[in-house]
């Protein structure tokens, strides 16, 4: 991993801001809404981040990334959940590039990850089988037969499952389908026979699928690492995105609460600026509390993954549980003090309650992340 200064990881930060501010603004995603995108994302922006080696910034030099690390990735995250931008950074930079440099043979680090670095080529991980996340719950089973194997089940949730060049699939080798032993990872491309792939419209106007296998036949090569250790790969890769989506997260509650701040300042009523009103204020200080809160836990999950502490997974799943409640609490309170205005969909702070409510559920709510932050410290 190239380390960045914080002067660096300024400048990266100021371009991120400027780059969304100017190419992906909340505009972009309501374009993207209203014309019913069958892609869901601007592959021409997608292209111009790459370039700016946003693409494989978690991904190794020799593979034509530049390896700068989560510091940097969430501060470009941060930026991307002010303007709700639609991006596949956490399928395809979060998720599926980072179990193939992990546990990818020579030959599919080759193959996948200088297509994914350059911009042309998205990832999906297809894990989740019912709507709450549990990642070690696969009843979908990939059998061998011979020199090939044979997959068959189902996926939901899978991001951007419908444009995905290739899926990254957990599937049960051995075992019960609530063990966290016996699951294997296997490179399987979207137009492979027997997949099926149905988009599904979220609230918030971003890109999931759900995917039915059916007898997909898959060479033995396909594999990705060993087979039945499938869980040891992807349990730090989920670690990585879930401080990605609270740094992004972090970001959406920024710019709701900077939007409703604003709005308190110049919103009138009875002769003043609503904004005088002490009990505004009181839930203002409190949404800015909480932002502050989630703040040092991002940075803190973020600085711990690029160090390889053992304290990682634990401060992920607590700057995770940190992000859901602030968004929550920020994003409701930013409809509630714009009042009924606030509700209609030319105004734009209720795309930011939209997206919070997605953010929240994408792997794993606060129950999920609280119950697993207590068991990894020992209560």
């Amino acid at each position: 991993m190239t380390a960045l200064s914080e002067d660096d990881l300024g400048l990266l930060r100021d371009t991120a801001a400027r780059f969304f501010e100017e190419q992906l603004p909340l505009n972009a995603l309501r374009k993207l809404r209203d014309d019913r995108d069958e892609t869901g994302f601007d592959r021409g922006q997608w292209r111009a981040m790459a370039a700016l080696g946003w693409a494989g910034i978690l991904i190794p030099q020799s593979y034509g990334g530049n390896a700068l690390g989560f510091r940097a990735l969430g501060n470009i995250l941060e930026q991307s959940g002010r303007t709700l931008a639609a991006t596949p950074f956490i399928s395809t930079v979060l998720l599926g590039a980072p179990i193939i440099a992990h546990a990818g043979s020579e030959a599919q680090r080759k193959d996948v990850l200088v297509a994914v670095a350059s911009g042309e080529q998205i990832l999906a991980l297809a894990l989740d089988e019912t709507p709450r996340h549990a990642p070690h719950r696969i009843s979908t089973r990939a059998v061998r037969h011979g020199d090939h194997y044979v997959i068959d089940g189902h996926k939901m949730f899978v991001l951007d499952g419908h444009v995905a060049d290739r899926f990254v699939v957990v599937a049960r080798s051995t075992g019960d389908h609530n063990d966290r032993d016996g699951l294997s990872l296997f490179l399987v491309d979207a137009d492979t026979r027997g997949i099926r792939c149905t988009r599904t419209m979220m609230v918030d106007g971003r890109n999931a699928a759900n995917i039915e296998f059916e007898q997909v036949q898959i060479a033995a090569d396909a594999l990705i690492g060993l087979p039945g250790a499938g869980f040891d790969t992807i349990e730090p890769v989920l670690d990585g995105a879930c401080a990605g989506l609270a740094a992004e997260m972090l970001g959406t509650g920024l710019e709701a609460f900077d939007r409703t701040i604003e709005y308190l300042k110049t919103r009138e009523q009875f002769g003043v600026p609503i904004g005088s009103f002490q009990a505004l204020k009181h839930r203002a200080a409190e949404m800015y509390c909480e932002i502050e809160l989630t703040r040092s836990s991002v940075a803190a999950a973020l600085e711990a993954l690029d160090n390889n502490a053992t304290a990682a997974p634990a401060l992920v799943s607590l700057a995770q549980v940190k992000a859901c409640e602030m968004l929550e609490l920020v994003s409701n309170e930013a409809l509630q003090m714009h009042g009924g205005i606030g509700m209609t969909d030319e105004v734009d702070i209720g795309l930011f309650l939209k997206r919070a409510r997605v953010a929240q559920q994408i792997l794993g709510d606060a129950i999920y992340h609280r119950e697993r932050y207590a068991t990894l410290i020992g209560i």
